[in-house]
Order: structure tokens, then C-alpha cells, then sequence
């Protein structure tokens, strides 16, 4: 075989040569039906073996030698361009066979499964367009072939097939439409945030496909914000579901690319490549719940399975928020309808590091909408999964989370033991985010604890607070937003509960535009809160009035319980000012409310402080 090697290898040169072979696809064909299977490591060798024989020649001193040997050797790597692309396609055509024989002989409710696999992004060869439509035409072929497949087998596979050439097609009509739509909105929400139907990007994309169903998902959350029964109105074929979920992921896949190369943005697209991820799994939980609702039950784990790939591939991310959250980019979906649907298909997850990543992000939603019992499950169970996985940051992330969770019950002891526990590992480790963090939670929880025993105890307020400096100081030179938003609220919440208003405006301002900016809703009314705290111990009833309504409005917007805090202090000033006086207040303000909460917030806002002061009657 070695010697027909050689002799091929010589041939094909000399035909190159001589002009019997024009092109690269001569040789590409030459090689497929001369190399035997299972000979490839053998045919290399032989190729290398020419190429060492050409360098000798060109190192002679003839020129009429060498100028032969630079032809041979165009010639010998023109062949080896076309060996290397052979086999890339040799190996693609396996990967695809296999597949088919999978498809083949798998179970008729666990059919899907082998393609679950192909399209999960978490895998190290992803199938391309190119190879989906080959494994398009294989299912064709084996479909209609003379074989032994059983009738219902081979009504399967046409089925998937029909499938994959549907979502291709359709992902070839809306494919230039991604990047052309998000020229076309605004940076801040592109379409992920409260968007109507005319803002939004699923009615974009509903007008660039032709498929009918797709039309309508797409339509049904431009307008719901929600997979309704108007959006699926009977039993989805697998064909029709493959389509959708071809198209959803690579509609995902592209935008994460495009927000993660953003040039002229890089913290933005961040932001949005997160809000994306956060977006498309709550879309894939709203499609099983309807699956779930027409009795699919194969369609229902196939939606929680490329929800859950998704989850996987985001907590890979370096940008993954160890230290906070991106609820406000959703497309209105409540915190709590989040967690339901990222919920679900995370506990049918292993207990890996990957697991323990997303559930800080649970732990971290649930103690924005005041459910600390819940928090802190997730984050002792994160806790615990880091520690086995010896996920150094996250196993510091939870302690930290614990930290400001234990806080919030009023167990200050504990509270101040996590954020130690999190700033000797963090220490250890060299996780000087992780160090940020815990000099913060340690510096707050100190003082919390400095207030519930000693409220007047100047002294020690004073011992606690370069704490909290470092951490703001050390998470600004890091040029960790999540982190700086943490810090810049722990600093300025102490600093209101010293009493030193006027050096917290300029911190809680600060805090306010690092949460605005990422996204994290709660922070930014926990901020506004304590800004309202401070203008009204400062007689600035204005700005107290404006930073208070922010703060309730924007807490109950995302179902957090402490919307009562802020509404609490309103209702302070609504009885000393009088009724009147409070409305014109709010009258000279609505402009600049309107700007933040809408005319559905601002209009919202009296009937909200009376459900609180009802609630007290």
C-alpha cells in the first residue's frame, strides 16, 4: 500500500504539471476514490516523505532543479490542502452516519434525543449549516431506500427531515435580519426590555419568515410577552417544533456573538449578551409549559433540555454575574416567573459547578423579591456543590451571598461569620473580586449589628467603615460593575445609618447609575430608597418625595416585598405635609417620573400609597 501511495503522490504531481489536472476539486476527487479506509496515518506518511525528498532539491545549486522542485512542491501542498479538507469532510460524514443510525434505532419517544445532543452549543464540534442540511438528505435517503425499516421508522425520519430543511429555510430568510434589526432599536433595550409589539424584536422577526408557525410564536410574544394558547393552538408536529428550535437557537447563538464583539460598547454588550441568554431560556420554559398544557410530553423535556444548554453555556461566561443580576433587560417578565422557569429544568441538572453558578443567580432573585428563606436554600446548596466541584469563586460567592441573605433575617452573627469565611478564601485564592465583596458584606454586617445592639456607639461605626472603602475601592479597580453596585449600596446604606447624609447622596447617585446601567433593578430601587431616607432627614422634601416614589414603584414592579420600606416613609410625609401639598409635589415631578416609570407607573403611584396606608388601618 506504501508503494501505491507513493506512485499516487507522483502521478497527480506530474499530472499538475503537465496540465491534465486543472483544479483542486480533481485532486480532492482523486484522493476520495484512491485512499483506502482505515490507510489515512499511512497516505500522510507518504506525503511527508515527497515533501522532505522536494526540500532537498531545493536546496540546490542548479536553478533548473530548483525551479522543477518549487513546482512539485506547489503541487505537493495544493494535495495536501485537499488531504486535510478530505478528511474534515470524512469525519463530518461519520459523525453524520452515526447520527442517522442513532435516529434509526432509538426509541419512538426518545427520537429526539440524538438531536438534542448535535444541537446542544456546550459540545466541542457543533453541526454547521452545511452538515445539518447533508443530514437533511441522508434522512431522506435511508428513508426511502429499499431496507428493512419499519413503516412508522421511516415516517419518522422523513419527518425530522422535513424538520431540519423547514428550520433551515426559515433561518436563511430571517439570518441578515438579526444584525439589520439591531442597527434599527435602541441600544438600551433592543427589544429585551417592557418592549411593545412595535418596539420589540419578535415582530421583526415574524415579517422576515415565511413559515406560518413560526409567524405565530413570534407574534404572540411581540404581543404577550408570553407563548399563549393563541400562540400554540393545537398539537405541534416534531417537524414544526425542530423548525422552531433550530431557528430560536441559532437566533440566540448571533446575538450573543454580535452583543459579545460589540467594538463600540464592550459592558453594554455584556449586559445584553446576559439579558439574552435570561430571555431565551424563559421563552424555552414558556414553550414547555404549553407542550406540557396539549399533553406533548416528548416536546415538554425537549424544551426544559435546550433550556437547560442554554443555562449551561451561560454559566460558562466569564461575564456570568456571580455578583448580581439582569432582571430589568427581560421582556417584562416578572422576578418570580423568571425563577419559575429557570427553576424547572435546573433540577433535573447534576450537582456540578456549573449547577452551583446558576443557583446564586436563583439565590440572588429570590432575595430581591424578599423570599429570604428561599435565598438562602439556593446559596447553602450552591455552597455546597462548589465546595465538591472545588470551584474556589463560587464556593467565595456564596459565602458572600449568605452574608448579605443572614442580613436580611437579622442574624448578624452568622452574617458577619460568611463574609470572614468569604474573605479568608477569597485571601487565599487570589479572588480579588470575591475579596470586594466580602470586605463590603463584612463592613455592613458589622454595622448592622453595631445598630441592633449600640445604636450610639460613634466609635465603632467609625472602626467599621474603611471596610466598606476598600471594597468600593478595590471593585472600582477591577472595573467590576455588578461589584461596584453592591459596594457603592453597602457603603451608602451605612453611611445614612451614621447619620453622614450629605457624604451618601453622592455614593447612593453613584450605586444608582452602576445598577441602571447593568440592569439590576432591585439595586437600583434599594438605592433610590435610601436616597429618599437621606433627602428627607435633609428637609429636601422635593427630591425625598421623587427618590421614595422611584423606590416603591420600582420594587413592586418586580414583586419585591420591600416595596413597603420606601412606601413607608412616603406615607410619613404624605400626613405631615397634608394631601394637597403631597399631590403638587408629585405634579411638579411627573415629568421627570414619567422618564423613569412611564405614565403607567406615575399614574400608579397614588393608588399604591393608599394600599399601604389602608394596610395599616
Amino acid at each position: 500500500m506504501r508503494d501505491h501511495y507513493l506512485e499516487l503522490l507522483d502521478q497527480i504531481v506530474a499530472d499538475t504539471l503537465k496540465g491534465n489536472i486543472r483544479s483542486k476539486e480533481q485532486i480532492y476527487h482523486t484522493l476520495e476514490a484512491e485512499i483506502a479506509s482505515g490507510t489515512g496515518e499511512l497516505f500522510e506518511r507518504c506525503l511527508q516523505t515527497r515533501i522532505d525528498a522536494i526540500q532537498v532539491l531545493l536546496d540546490d545549486d542548479d536553478e533548473l532543479k530548483q525551479a522543477k522542485a518549487i513546482r512539485k512542491q506547489r503541487a505537493l501542498k495544493t494535495i495536501q490542502g485537499e488531504w486535510e479538507r478530505w478528511q474534515k469532510q470524512n469525519q463530518g460524514n461519520t459523525v453524520l452516519t452515526s447520527l442517522v443510525q442513532a435516529l434509526t434505532t432509538a426509541p419512538a419517544e426518545q427520537r429526539l434525543q440524538p438531536l438534542l445532543k448535535v444541537f446542544d452549543p456546550n459540545q466541542k464540534e457543533i453541526l454547521t449549516v452545511e452538515q445539518l442540511r447533508q443530514l437533511q438528505k441522508l434522512l431522506e435517503k435511508v428513508s426511502h431506500s429499499p431496507n428493512d425499516l419499519e413503516p412508522s421508522v421511516s415516517t419518522a425520519l422523513l419527518e425530522i427531515a422535513r424538520g431540519l430543511q423547514q428550520g433551515l429555510n426559515s433561518w436563511q430568510q430571517i439570518e441578515s435580519q438579526v444584525v439589520n434589526w439591531i442597527y434599527n432599536q435602541s441600544q438600551s433595550t433592543l427589544g429585551f426590555g417592557n418592549g411593545t409589539e412595535r418596539q420589540g424584536p419578535w415582530s421583526h422577526w415574524a415579517k422576515a419568515v415565511n413559515s406560518q408557525s413560526l409567524q405565530q410564536v413570534f407574534m404572540d410574544l411581540a404581543q404577550h410577552q408570553a407563548i399563549t394558547e393563541a400562540g400554540i393552538e393545537q398539537p405541534v408536529q416534531i417537524s414544526d417544533w425542530l423548525e422552531l428550535s433550530l431557528v430560536l437557537q441559532k437566533l440566540q447563538t448571533n446575538l450573543v456573538r454580535w452583543f459579545d464583539q460589540q467594538p463600540y460598547d464592550a459592558k453594554a454588550g455584556k449586559r445584553l449578551s446576559i439579558a439574552t441568554y435570561l430571555t431565551f431560556t424563559i421563552v424555552w420554559g414558556q414553550l414547555s409549559q404549553r407542550f406540557q398544557q396539549l399533553g406533548q410530553s416528548i416536546l415538554t423535556e425537549a424544551c426544559f433540555q435546550m433550556a437547560l444548554q442554554g443555562l449551561v453555556q451561560f454559566a460558562q461566561q466569564s461575564y456570568f454575574p456571580l455578583y448580581g443580576g439582569l432582571f430589568t433587560a427581560l421582556s417584562g417578565e416578572s422576578l418570580q416567573t423568571l425563577l419559575d422557569y429557570l427553576d424547572s429544568p435546573l433540577k433535573q441538572t447534576p450537582n456540578t459547578g456549573i449547577k452551583a453558578r446558576i443557583l446564586i443567580l436563583l439565590g440572588y432573585t429570590q432575595q430581591a423579591l424578599g423570599h429570604d428563606d428561599l435565598a438562602l436554600k439556593f446559596h447553602e446548596q450552591a455552597l455546597e456543590i462548589a465546595r465538591i466541584a472545588q470551584d474556589r469563586r463560587c464556593e467565595v460567592a456564596s459565602y458572600n451571598h449568605l452574608s448579605r441573605t443572614y442580613l436580611t433575617q437579622q442574624e448578624f452573627s452568622e452574617a458577619i461569620a460568611s463574609s470572614q469565611r468569604a474573605l479568608i478564601l477569597a485571601r487565599q485564592s487570589g479572588d480579588r473580586l470575591g475579596e470586594a465583596n466580602a470586605l463590603a458584606n463584612f463592613g455592613y454586617s458589622e454595622v448592622l449589628q453595631i445598630q441592633a445592639v449600640d445604636p450610639l456607639d460613634s466609635q465603632r461605626y467609625e472602626q467599621v467603615l474603611p471596610y466598606l472603602e476598600q471594597g468600593l475601592q478595590l471593585s472600582e479597580q477591577l472595573g467590576d460593575r455588578p461589584s461596584q453596585a453592591l459596594c457603592t449600596n453597602s457603603l451608602g446604606t451605612v453611611l445614612v445609618i451614621m447619620s453622614k447624609y450629605q457624604a451618601a447622596i453622592p455614593i447612593l447617585e453613584q450605586g444608582t447609575r452602576i445598577a441602571e446601567v447593568i440592569g439590576d433593578q432591585w439595586l437600583v430601587s434599594l438605592n433610590y430608597c435610601y436616597l429618599a431616607e437621606a433627602y428627607r432627614e435633609l428637609g429636601n422634601i422635593e427630591k425625598a418625595i421623587y427618590t421614595g416614589s422611584l423606590a416603591m414603584y420600582l420594587m413592586f414592579q418586580i414583586e419585591s416585598l420591600t416595596w413597603r420600606q420606601p412606601a413607608g416613609l412616603l406615607s410619613i410625609l404624605y400626613g405631615q405635609i397634608g394631601p394637597k401639598t403631597f399631590q403638587e409635589y408629585l405634579n411638579q415631578l411627573q415629568k421627570k417620573l414619567l422618564m423613569v416609570i412611564g405614565v403607567d407607573g406615575y399614574e400608579y403611584l397614588p393608588k399604591l400609597l393608599a394600599e399601604y396606608r389602608q394596610s395599616l388601618a
